[in-house]
């Protein structure tokens, strides 16, 4: 057997959050053209960044009950972009196509409107839902590149796997992580044993015609929530995002294997690992502790198992899980940061939006105070 292929396509990291407040958009501002300065964006571009990020916090400050903006940086093996996404509970927005039209800026802004942000995003999305909230999120690349450097990197941009986390309130550092990469060398578990205490879904997925699913990669996704917060708990979840990457394994159980190993001499954790097969239009699922998976369809959504232990302390056998993926669907999974009560149904139009939106929208919905939060969504992959 040849060498594994393997691909690493995006990992929680080099983020800050922003908290609604008076200096919201000041600090806003100032981090971005920062952050995009060290990126290798030119001084034009970087005040772009700025503007569009300005006039998205200003929004969080005039509107919203209770927000925050992340802002992070996104890597190609040769492009570097700057990425933000803003999480509010408020009014929302009744006409989201209106919200965005040219000389539609509410009184008190910059006066560019959202419409200008949309126009200076390489990629822009944004769902709102009336009397709950919304969540922006918008990406900038270098306007430097030639073509097939930008399609490229709008391609590794718009790919279907994205998340957040975000620290307990009153830490700046988070213990949840997750990460995703590509394996290349699908197995479409033809000849896999059947005794895999398999879970199945209510639902057959046929997302993808067989031709099709079998020119994608599998898609495998880890998430690790350190035990209790803060350095200690990162610490351990950084463990894991290494490990996850280093093993050459792309069977679940094989990868929490080489995570357990990994998290010995940690406080330890808990973590699961997704295996998305377009190939065979399954999702297989391992996963040890309070990390909650669902596989979620336009009516319904179906439960992913894990087991009880402390990866790095105390793993009983493994077990995995697979349920076929749903028609147009999505992979959501979670730390405890987030209850499991959201319902994707009282969102309209949820599944239509990106990942990173997705993901924003259950923070919103479902995401506590009083713990560490992570959630990544995985669509359009199949």
């Amino acid at each position: 057997m040849g060498p594994v292929k393997t691909r690493i396509i995006l990992a929680s990291r080099d983020m800050s959050w922003f908290r609604d407040g008076p200096s919201l958009s000041t600090a806003a501002r100032g981090a971005a053209a920062a952050l995009a300065r060290r990126i290798g964006l030119d001084t034009h571009r970087a005040a772009e960044v700025a503007l569009a990020v300005t006039e998205a916090a200003t929004n969080i400050q005039r509107h919203a009950t209770d927000g925050a903006l992340l802002l992070r940086t996104l890597h190609t093996d040769d492009e570097a972009a700057v990425e933000f996404v803003t999480v509010d509970s408020g009014p929302g927005m009744v006409d989201v196509s209106a919200s965005l039209a040219d000389g539609a800026s509410s009184a008190g802004t910059l006066g560019i409107g959202l419409g200008a942000v949309v126009r200076l995003a390489d990629h822009f999305d944004v769902h709102s839902v009336p009397g709950k909230g919304t969540v922006m999120a918008a990406q900038f690349w270098s306007r430097q590149a030639d073509d097939q450097g930008v399609t490229a990197a709008l391609s590794a941009g718009r790919q279907g796997v994205s998340g957040v986390t975000r620290p307990i309130s009153g830490e700046i550092t988070c213990g949840d992580a997750w990460s995703a990469r590509l394996d290349t060398d699908v197995d479409t578990g033809a000849d896999r044993d059947a005794d895999t205490g398999a879970q199945t879904g209510a639902e057959t997925g046929t997302g993808a015609s067989t031709a099709t699913g079998s020119d994608r990669p599998a898609v495998l996704v880890m998430m690790c929530d350190g035990l209790g917060h803060g350095p200690l708990a990162a610490r351990a979840s950084a463990a894991a995002v290494e490990a996850f990457h280093d093993t050459p394994a792309t069977d679940p159980e094989d990868i929490m294997r080489a995570i357990h190993r990994a998290l010995r001499g940690t406080r330890g954790g808990a973590a699961a690992v997704a295996r998305i097969e377009p190939a065979a239009l399954r999702v297989r699922y391992c996963g040890i502790g309070n990390i909650s998976g669902f596989l979620i369809g336009h009516d319904a959504r179906t439960t992913l198992l894990s087991v009880p232990g402390i990866v790095g302390v105390n793993m009983r056998r493994l077990r995995t899980f697979e349920a076929p993926l749903p028609e147009g669907g999505a992979l959501a999974m979670h730390s405890d940061g987030l209850t499991e009560r959201w319902d994707h149904t009282a969102l309209p139009g949820l599944l239509h939006h990106s990942p990173l939106v997705m993901a924003g929208q259950l923070l919103r919905e479902a995401g506590v105070r009083r713990d560490d939060a992570s959630v990544v969504v995985v669509k359009g992959v199949w």
